[in-house]
Parts: structure tokens; sequence; C-alpha cells
């Protein structure tokens, strides 16, 4: 794949393509995202999560109604912790707040009160989450996540490579050799399917680009 190629898959500015295309390009190279398909899916997928190359760190400035996504926010305290109609952002004690509750007491985060959820939330272009993916990407890596977390936010080759590492080790290679899409959001977001429909079009875009039918 050329830089031209990737920049028209992914829907990117001159500069996020020059920025972009040697992380990733590397990254897939790495980790066996070496055909079309394959290719197609991890673009959408990391287009998606990354709003479209751009955001490195997980944001966590929801309005109230908008954290029904996070089940362990509880309802009562949505209004409160949510962007108020005076806001623009939710400001960062409360995202923070709103992180550890999300992501507290599992996979390997401590409870809400620990702070992990927060120091553990979406890093690099797949939005690594949670304590057990960053030690078990931070293995693959060769590179200490767990006690340098922000390396993912940081560092594009790292952003990249993780991102490549939990595509490969989580089975999104064989379910984009398959053409099975919505799998691979199944694995990237859960059960949920978080904004399907956006991500289909990133693929078709991507797909187009690639030559794929």
């Amino acid at each position: 794949m050329d830089r031209e190629t990737f920049q028209r898959a992914a829907a990117l500015s001159d500069t996020l393509a020059a920025r972009w295309f040697a992380p990733v390009s590397a990254a897939m190279s790495e980790f066996t995202i070496n055909t079309p398909a394959r290719q197609a899916a991890f673009i959408a997928q990391v287009r998606h999560e990354s709003g479209g190359f751009t955001q490195l760190v997980e944001s966590f400035n929801y309005a109230p109604a908008a954290l029904a996504i996070f089940s362990r926010v509880p309802a009562s305290m949505r209004a409160t912790l949510g962007r108020h109609p005076d806001e623009k952002t939710v400001p960062p004690a409360r995202q923070q707040q709103i992180a550890n509750l999300a992501y507290g007491g599992r996979y390997g985060n401590g409870d809400a009160s620990s702070g992990d959820g927060w120091r553990y939330r979406g890093r690099g272009l797949k939005q690594i989450t949670f304590f057990d993916n960053y030690r078990a990407c931070g293995r693959a890596l060769g590179v200490d996540l767990v006690a340098h977390p922000d390396l993912l936010a940081s560092d594009d080759t790292l952003a990249a490579r993780s991102a490549g590492w939990f595509w490969r080790a989580n089975g999104c290679n064989e379910a984009a050799d398959a053409r099975d899409f919505a799998r691979t959001t199944r694995i990237i977001n859960g059960p949920a399917m978080d904004q399907q429909a956006k991500r289909e079009t990133y693929y078709a875009a991507a797909k187009t680009a690639l030559g794929l039918a």
C-alpha cells in the first residue's frame, strides 16, 4: 500500500497522511495485516476509534444522557457528572470520576477509588483500555505500559503498534478474512456495536480505495 492509497482509504488530509503512513504501514506489516481485506477492515476501525487519526486519548466529555452507555455510572449521578448546559467540555476532575466509575473493578483495574479507570483509559489508535490490556500489550511490544500508559498517546509508532497488536491478538485478521466486519466491531467494542453504521461507511470507503468489491 502506498501513501496515496492509505490517504484515500482513511480519508486523511495530506498532513495526517504524512504523519501516519509510516507507523501504520509498519504496524500492519508487523502484525500480518497484509491483505486488502485485512487492511480495509483495520483502517476503517482505527479511523473510527481514533476520530480520524486525530485522537489518541479517550475523552469523557459526555452529555448526561450519553453516559447511559456506561452501565456502571449510576443514573442518579449522570446529570452531575455529565456536561452541564453552561459548559463546553466536562472539567478534567469530573472526567476522571466518570472513567473511574465506568472502568473500575474490571479487567485488572482496581475499584473506582483506585484511579485505574482513568489511568488505563483508552489510548493509542485502537484505544487500548484496562490494566490487563496495557500489561499484555506492553509485554508484546517490549514496553512497560503499566508504568507508562501515556506512551500510547505520545509515541505514534507505539500508538499504531498497539492497534496492530490488539487486532491480531484478538482474531480480527480472521474476521476480516471472512469479510465479517461486524465481528471486528464486536471484538473491539463489545455487543453494543457502537456507531456501526458509521464504521460501515468507513469500511466501504477503505474497500473502494483498496480495490475490493
